[in-house]
Protein backbone atom coordinates (compact mmCIF):
# COMPACT_ATOMS: atom_id res chain seq x y z
CA UNK A 1 0.00 0.00 0.00
CA UNK A 2 1.34 2.77 -1.10
CA UNK A 3 2.37 5.86 1.83
CA UNK A 4 0.84 9.16 2.09
CA UNK A 5 3.72 12.21 2.91
CA UNK A 6 2.91 14.38 5.27
CA UNK A 7 4.37 17.79 2.94
CA UNK A 8 1.77 17.02 -0.07
CA UNK A 9 -0.42 13.94 0.46
CA UNK A 10 0.65 12.13 -2.43
CA UNK A 11 2.06 8.30 -2.43
CA UNK A 12 5.77 8.44 -1.38
CA UNK A 13 7.55 7.40 -3.93
CA UNK A 14 6.90 5.01 -7.05
CA UNK A 15 5.50 7.85 -9.08
CA UNK A 16 6.20 5.56 -12.02
CA UNK A 17 5.86 2.14 -13.38
CA UNK A 18 3.09 0.85 -11.50
CA UNK A 19 1.53 3.86 -9.41
CA UNK A 20 -1.87 4.06 -9.50
CA UNK A 21 -2.69 6.58 -7.08
CA UNK A 22 -4.27 8.87 -9.32
CA UNK A 23 -2.85 11.99 -7.92
CA UNK A 24 -0.12 11.85 -10.36
CA UNK A 25 0.03 11.51 -13.96
CA UNK A 26 1.45 8.58 -13.62
CA UNK A 27 -0.54 6.80 -11.51
CA UNK A 28 -3.67 8.13 -13.44
CA UNK A 29 -2.24 6.70 -16.67
CA UNK A 30 -1.75 3.52 -14.91
CA UNK A 31 -4.58 3.27 -12.92
CA UNK A 32 -7.22 4.14 -15.99
CA UNK A 33 -5.11 1.34 -18.08
CA UNK A 34 -5.92 -1.35 -15.12
CA UNK A 35 -9.78 -0.45 -15.12
CA UNK A 36 -9.44 -0.72 -19.41
CA UNK A 37 -7.80 -4.00 -19.02
CA UNK A 38 -10.33 -4.76 -16.04
CA UNK A 39 -13.42 -4.05 -18.46
CA UNK A 40 -11.98 -6.03 -21.16
CA UNK A 41 -11.61 -8.77 -19.16
CA UNK A 42 -14.92 -8.98 -17.52
CA UNK A 43 -16.80 -8.16 -21.19
CA UNK A 44 -14.87 -10.96 -22.70
CA UNK A 45 -16.44 -13.46 -19.85
CA UNK A 46 -19.69 -12.44 -19.76
CA UNK A 47 -20.20 -13.00 -23.75
CA UNK A 48 -18.65 -16.16 -23.55
CA UNK A 49 -21.24 -17.03 -20.64
CA UNK A 50 -19.64 -17.00 -17.81
CA UNK A 51 -19.90 -15.19 -14.61
CA UNK A 52 -23.69 -15.00 -14.90
CA UNK A 53 -25.79 -16.12 -11.32
CA UNK A 54 -27.01 -19.48 -11.75
CA UNK A 55 -30.25 -18.18 -10.84
CA UNK A 56 -30.87 -16.26 -13.67
CA UNK A 57 -29.33 -18.68 -16.51
CA UNK A 58 -32.77 -19.57 -17.55
CA UNK A 59 -34.02 -16.37 -18.17
CA UNK A 60 -32.95 -14.67 -21.08
CA UNK A 61 -34.04 -11.48 -20.39
CA UNK A 62 -33.36 -11.49 -16.70
CA UNK A 63 -29.50 -12.35 -17.44
CA UNK A 64 -29.20 -10.22 -20.46
CA UNK A 65 -30.04 -6.79 -17.92
CA UNK A 66 -27.96 -8.08 -15.07
CA UNK A 67 -24.73 -8.66 -17.86
CA UNK A 68 -26.29 -5.07 -18.85
CA UNK A 69 -26.28 -3.80 -15.56
CA UNK A 70 -22.81 -5.36 -14.52
CA UNK A 71 -21.33 -3.87 -17.48
CA UNK A 72 -22.75 -0.40 -17.27
CA UNK A 73 -21.16 -0.40 -13.46
CA UNK A 74 -17.89 -1.47 -15.07
CA UNK A 75 -18.03 1.14 -17.54
CA UNK A 76 -18.58 3.72 -15.32
CA UNK A 77 -15.44 2.63 -13.41
CA UNK A 78 -13.52 3.29 -16.40
CA UNK A 79 -14.77 6.63 -17.19
CA UNK A 80 -13.79 7.55 -13.77
CA UNK A 81 -10.49 6.93 -14.27
CA UNK A 82 -10.53 8.59 -17.53
CA UNK A 83 -12.09 11.46 -16.32
CA UNK A 84 -9.13 11.34 -13.44
CA UNK A 85 -6.28 10.97 -16.49
CA UNK A 86 -7.93 13.54 -18.45
CA UNK A 87 -7.90 16.00 -15.40
CA UNK A 88 -4.37 15.72 -14.52
CA UNK A 89 -3.75 16.01 -18.28
CA UNK A 90 -5.60 19.44 -17.89
CA UNK A 91 -3.42 20.48 -14.77
CA UNK A 92 -0.08 19.86 -17.46
CA UNK A 93 -1.08 20.23 -20.50
CA UNK A 94 -4.38 22.83 -20.91
CA UNK A 95 -2.50 25.82 -18.43
CA UNK A 96 0.55 25.28 -21.32
CA UNK A 97 1.37 25.54 -24.54
CA UNK A 98 -0.93 23.21 -25.76
CA UNK A 99 -3.92 24.33 -24.40
CA UNK A 100 -4.85 26.85 -27.21
CA UNK A 101 -4.95 23.77 -29.51
CA UNK A 102 -8.02 22.12 -27.58
CA UNK A 103 -11.18 22.54 -29.42
CA UNK A 104 -14.43 22.38 -27.48
CA UNK A 105 -14.47 18.86 -27.23
CA UNK A 106 -11.20 18.20 -25.76
CA UNK A 107 -9.55 16.78 -28.76
CA UNK A 108 -6.35 18.47 -30.34
CA UNK A 109 -7.72 20.65 -33.48
CA UNK A 110 -6.43 20.46 -36.82
CA UNK A 111 -6.99 23.78 -37.76
CA UNK A 112 -6.01 25.43 -34.82
CA UNK A 113 -2.42 23.41 -34.66
CA UNK A 114 -1.95 24.34 -38.48
CA UNK A 115 -2.55 28.27 -37.21
CA UNK A 116 -0.36 28.23 -34.69
CA UNK A 117 2.16 26.90 -36.96
CA UNK A 118 1.85 29.60 -39.36
CA UNK A 119 1.65 31.79 -36.80
CA UNK A 120 5.54 30.88 -35.54
CA UNK A 121 6.54 31.06 -38.80
CA UNK A 122 5.18 35.12 -39.08
CA UNK A 123 6.96 35.56 -36.37
CA UNK A 124 10.22 33.87 -36.56
CA UNK A 125 10.22 35.91 -40.32
CA UNK A 126 9.49 39.64 -38.91
CA UNK A 127 11.94 38.50 -35.63
CA UNK A 128 15.25 37.62 -38.02
CA UNK A 129 15.30 40.28 -40.65
CA UNK A 130 14.72 42.87 -37.80
CA UNK A 131 17.57 41.35 -35.39
CA UNK A 132 20.19 41.87 -38.39
CA UNK A 133 18.40 45.05 -39.81
CA UNK A 134 18.75 46.64 -36.55
CA UNK A 135 22.58 46.00 -36.37
CA UNK A 136 23.18 46.97 -40.43
CA UNK A 137 20.48 49.39 -40.29
CA UNK A 138 17.28 49.98 -43.06
CA UNK A 139 14.18 47.85 -42.68
CA UNK A 140 14.08 47.33 -46.56
CA UNK A 141 13.95 43.64 -45.78
CA UNK A 142 10.50 43.93 -44.21
CA UNK A 143 7.89 45.58 -46.42
CA UNK A 144 5.18 44.08 -47.13
CA UNK A 145 5.59 43.69 -50.88
CA UNK A 146 8.38 40.92 -50.10
CA UNK A 147 5.99 38.54 -48.25
CA UNK A 148 3.22 39.27 -49.18
CA UNK A 149 2.03 35.69 -50.08
CA UNK A 150 3.66 34.71 -46.58
CA UNK A 151 0.94 36.91 -45.06
CA UNK A 152 -1.86 36.14 -46.81
CA UNK A 153 -1.32 32.03 -46.27
CA UNK A 154 -1.07 32.96 -42.63
CA UNK A 155 -4.09 34.97 -42.53
CA UNK A 156 -5.92 32.27 -44.44
CA UNK A 157 -5.16 29.76 -41.91
CA UNK A 158 -6.42 32.16 -38.96
CA UNK A 159 -9.58 32.82 -40.15
CA UNK A 160 -9.93 29.15 -41.00
CA UNK A 161 -9.50 27.98 -37.66
CA UNK A 162 -12.09 30.85 -36.82
CA UNK A 163 -14.35 29.85 -39.44
CA UNK A 164 -14.34 26.02 -38.50
CA UNK A 165 -14.91 26.28 -35.00
CA UNK A 166 -18.01 28.64 -35.58
CA UNK A 167 -19.02 25.87 -38.18
CA UNK A 168 -18.96 22.98 -36.03
CA UNK A 169 -20.34 25.11 -33.08
CA UNK A 170 -23.53 25.83 -35.76
CA UNK A 171 -23.77 22.57 -37.09
CA UNK A 172 -24.55 20.76 -32.67
CA UNK A 173 -26.56 23.64 -31.72
CA UNK A 174 -28.75 22.95 -35.08
CA UNK A 175 -28.77 18.90 -34.53
CA UNK A 176 -26.71 18.52 -37.45
CA UNK A 177 -23.49 17.16 -35.95
CA UNK A 178 -22.99 14.83 -32.80
CA UNK A 179 -20.22 15.78 -30.53
CA UNK A 180 -18.83 13.61 -27.90
CA UNK A 181 -16.07 14.73 -26.02
CA UNK A 182 -12.94 12.67 -25.50
CA UNK A 183 -11.39 11.97 -22.12
CA UNK A 184 -7.88 13.72 -23.03
CA UNK A 185 -6.79 15.29 -26.62
CA UNK A 186 -4.54 12.85 -28.06
CA UNK A 187 -1.72 13.93 -30.81
CA UNK A 188 -3.79 10.93 -33.03
CA UNK A 189 -6.45 13.96 -32.98
CA UNK A 190 -4.96 15.95 -35.80
CA UNK A 191 -5.03 13.10 -37.80
CA UNK A 192 -8.23 11.52 -37.65
CA UNK A 193 -11.95 11.75 -36.80
CA UNK A 194 -13.29 11.97 -33.49
CA UNK A 195 -13.95 8.01 -34.02
CA UNK A 196 -10.44 7.49 -34.46
CA UNK A 197 -10.52 6.49 -38.10
CA UNK A 198 -7.59 8.31 -40.41
CA UNK A 199 -9.64 11.47 -41.76
CA UNK A 200 -7.97 12.41 -45.06
CA UNK A 201 -9.13 15.79 -44.66
CA UNK A 202 -6.96 16.55 -41.89
CA UNK A 203 -4.12 14.57 -43.13
CA UNK A 204 -3.92 16.17 -46.67
CA UNK A 205 -4.53 19.50 -44.82
CA UNK A 206 -1.17 19.07 -42.27
CA UNK A 207 1.15 17.69 -45.40
CA UNK A 208 0.18 20.63 -47.19
CA UNK A 209 0.57 22.93 -44.68
CA UNK A 210 3.88 21.47 -43.39
CA UNK A 211 5.27 21.22 -46.67
CA UNK A 212 4.75 25.33 -47.02
CA UNK A 213 6.16 26.01 -43.96
CA UNK A 214 9.26 24.14 -44.92
CA UNK A 215 9.66 26.11 -48.09
CA UNK A 216 8.98 29.42 -46.11
CA UNK A 217 11.23 28.21 -43.51
CA UNK A 218 14.49 27.18 -46.38
CA UNK A 219 13.77 30.58 -47.83
CA UNK A 220 13.96 32.65 -44.50
CA UNK A 221 17.22 30.31 -44.05
CA UNK A 222 18.36 31.44 -47.13
CA UNK A 223 18.22 35.37 -46.58
CA UNK A 224 17.75 36.27 -43.08
CA UNK A 225 17.51 39.68 -43.78
CA UNK A 226 14.52 39.45 -45.32
CA UNK A 227 10.75 38.06 -45.21
CA UNK A 228 10.48 35.30 -47.12
CA UNK A 229 9.11 35.23 -50.39
CA UNK A 230 7.02 32.37 -50.74
CA UNK A 231 6.02 31.88 -54.38
CA UNK A 232 2.34 32.43 -54.78
CA UNK A 233 1.97 28.81 -56.33
CA UNK A 234 2.25 27.74 -53.31
CA UNK A 235 0.39 30.08 -51.37
CA UNK A 236 -2.75 28.57 -53.70
CA UNK A 237 -2.40 24.68 -53.33
CA UNK A 238 -2.57 26.14 -49.09
CA UNK A 239 -5.96 27.68 -49.90
CA UNK A 240 -6.63 24.73 -52.06
CA UNK A 241 -6.20 22.34 -49.02
CA UNK A 242 -7.97 24.70 -46.81
CA UNK A 243 -10.70 24.78 -48.76
CA UNK A 244 -11.14 20.82 -48.90
CA UNK A 245 -10.97 20.95 -45.24
CA UNK A 246 -13.79 23.06 -44.74
CA UNK A 247 -15.61 21.37 -47.42
CA UNK A 248 -14.97 18.03 -45.48
CA UNK A 249 -15.86 19.74 -41.72
CA UNK A 250 -19.08 21.15 -43.45
CA UNK A 251 -19.88 17.82 -44.52
CA UNK A 252 -18.93 15.48 -41.51
CA UNK A 253 -21.98 13.58 -39.50
CA UNK A 254 -25.87 14.42 -39.74
CA UNK A 255 -28.46 13.57 -37.34
CA UNK A 256 -29.35 9.93 -36.15
CA UNK A 257 -32.73 8.35 -38.07
CA UNK A 258 -34.78 6.14 -37.23
CA UNK A 259 -35.98 4.32 -40.37
CA UNK A 260 -38.01 1.60 -38.80
CA UNK A 261 -38.96 -0.82 -36.11
CA UNK A 262 -40.02 -4.41 -35.76
CA UNK A 263 -40.73 -7.03 -33.49
CA UNK A 264 -38.07 -8.56 -32.59
CA UNK A 265 -37.91 -12.49 -33.58
CA UNK A 266 -35.98 -15.04 -32.02
CA UNK A 267 -35.78 -18.79 -33.68
CA UNK A 268 -38.57 -20.68 -33.44
CA UNK A 269 -40.38 -17.93 -32.17
CA UNK A 270 -43.96 -17.15 -33.82
CA UNK A 271 -45.12 -14.36 -35.69
CA UNK A 272 -47.45 -11.67 -34.03
CA UNK A 273 -47.81 -8.37 -32.69
CA UNK A 274 -45.40 -6.26 -30.65
CA UNK A 275 -46.58 -6.60 -26.58
CA UNK A 276 -45.29 -5.72 -23.37
CA UNK A 277 -42.03 -7.54 -22.13
CA UNK A 278 -40.82 -8.49 -25.62
CA UNK A 279 -38.27 -7.29 -27.86
CA UNK A 280 -37.99 -4.86 -30.76
CA UNK A 281 -35.66 -4.11 -33.29
CA UNK A 282 -34.55 -0.21 -34.21
CA UNK A 283 -33.28 0.10 -37.76
CA UNK A 284 -31.69 2.85 -38.90
CA UNK A 285 -28.68 5.18 -38.82
CA UNK A 286 -26.01 7.47 -36.51
CA UNK A 287 -26.89 5.42 -32.96
CA UNK A 288 -23.77 5.37 -32.08
CA UNK A 289 -21.60 8.78 -33.45
CA UNK A 290 -18.17 8.78 -33.93
CA UNK A 291 -16.39 9.40 -30.22
CA UNK A 292 -19.34 7.20 -28.72
CA UNK A 293 -18.28 3.49 -29.16
CA UNK A 294 -16.45 3.30 -25.32
CA UNK A 295 -18.52 1.23 -23.01
CA UNK A 296 -19.55 4.51 -21.36
CA UNK A 297 -21.18 6.28 -23.79
CA UNK A 298 -22.74 3.37 -24.94
CA UNK A 299 -24.29 3.00 -21.63
CA UNK A 300 -25.70 6.19 -22.24
CA UNK A 301 -27.55 5.59 -25.02
CA UNK A 302 -31.54 5.50 -24.58
CA UNK A 303 -34.76 4.71 -26.22
CA UNK A 304 -38.08 6.39 -25.29
CA UNK A 305 -41.11 4.60 -25.90
CA UNK A 306 -44.36 6.65 -25.34
CA UNK A 307 -43.83 8.17 -21.98
CA UNK A 308 -40.89 5.47 -21.05
CA UNK A 309 -37.35 5.57 -21.23
CA UNK A 310 -35.74 2.60 -21.41
CA UNK A 311 -31.83 2.16 -21.15
CA UNK A 312 -30.26 0.30 -24.19
CA UNK A 313 -29.05 -3.01 -22.87
CA UNK A 314 -25.31 -3.58 -23.35
CA UNK A 315 -24.85 -6.80 -25.35
CA UNK A 316 -20.98 -7.95 -25.18
CA UNK A 317 -19.69 -10.36 -28.03
CA UNK A 318 -15.90 -10.75 -28.85
CA UNK A 319 -14.40 -7.98 -28.91
CA UNK A 320 -17.02 -5.73 -28.22
CA UNK A 321 -20.47 -5.18 -28.27
CA UNK A 322 -23.61 -6.34 -30.23
CA UNK A 323 -25.64 -4.26 -28.94
CA UNK A 324 -26.39 -1.39 -29.19
CA UNK A 325 -24.41 -0.44 -32.76
CA UNK A 326 -24.57 2.68 -35.00
CA UNK A 327 -27.57 1.00 -36.99
CA UNK A 328 -29.27 -1.36 -34.63
CA UNK A 329 -30.71 -1.37 -31.29
CA UNK A 330 -32.57 -3.94 -29.82
CA UNK A 331 -34.95 -2.93 -26.15
CA UNK A 332 -37.33 -4.62 -24.33
CA UNK A 333 -40.63 -3.06 -24.52
CA UNK A 334 -41.69 -2.35 -20.80
CA UNK A 335 -44.69 -3.38 -19.00
CA UNK A 336 -45.63 0.19 -18.43
CA UNK A 337 -46.14 0.76 -21.81
CA UNK A 338 -49.78 1.32 -22.72
CA UNK A 339 -51.52 -0.54 -25.48
CA UNK A 340 -51.96 0.67 -28.50
CA UNK A 341 -49.73 3.44 -30.72
CA UNK A 342 -46.62 4.88 -29.12
CA UNK A 343 -43.85 6.57 -31.11
CA UNK A 344 -40.45 5.59 -30.24
CA UNK A 345 -37.43 7.44 -30.18
CA UNK A 346 -33.82 7.20 -29.54
CA UNK A 347 -31.42 9.32 -27.77
CA UNK A 348 -27.90 9.16 -28.42
CA UNK A 349 -24.62 9.64 -26.19
CA UNK A 350 -24.49 13.01 -27.77
CA UNK A 351 -28.11 13.99 -26.63
CA UNK A 352 -29.22 13.81 -29.96
CA UNK A 353 -32.75 12.76 -30.95
CA UNK A 354 -33.94 10.94 -33.71
CA UNK A 355 -37.20 11.50 -35.23
CA UNK A 356 -40.34 9.45 -34.11
CA UNK A 357 -41.21 6.09 -35.90
CA UNK A 358 -45.09 5.00 -34.67
CA UNK A 359 -45.58 1.14 -33.42
CA UNK A 360 -48.50 -0.37 -32.77
CA UNK A 361 -47.95 -2.45 -29.26
CA UNK A 362 -51.13 -5.06 -28.96
CA UNK A 363 -52.33 -5.87 -25.15
CA UNK A 364 -50.24 -8.34 -23.40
Amino acid sequence: MAVETARDGLPEGGHGGSCSCGACPYGAREGHRRAVAAFIRRREELAAGQGVPGALVHSAGASRQWVADELTRSARTVAEFGRAEGRMWQRRGRGGFLGPLVGDDNRLSTSRAVAALWTLVAVAAVLVPAGRLAVSGGLDGLRIGHGAALLTVVALSCLLSVAVTAVVRQRVRAKRLQKVAAARPRIRDLVSDDGGRGSFADVQYLLVTGAAAVVAAVLLVREPQRLPALPWAVAVLVALSAATYLAAVWSEGGRPVVLSVVRSREAGDLDGPIRPGEDIEIRGSGFVPPGAATPEALARVVVRIGAVHVNVPLVPVAGGFGNPTDAVLTVPVPAEVEPGRVDVQVITAAGAETNRCTIDVADG
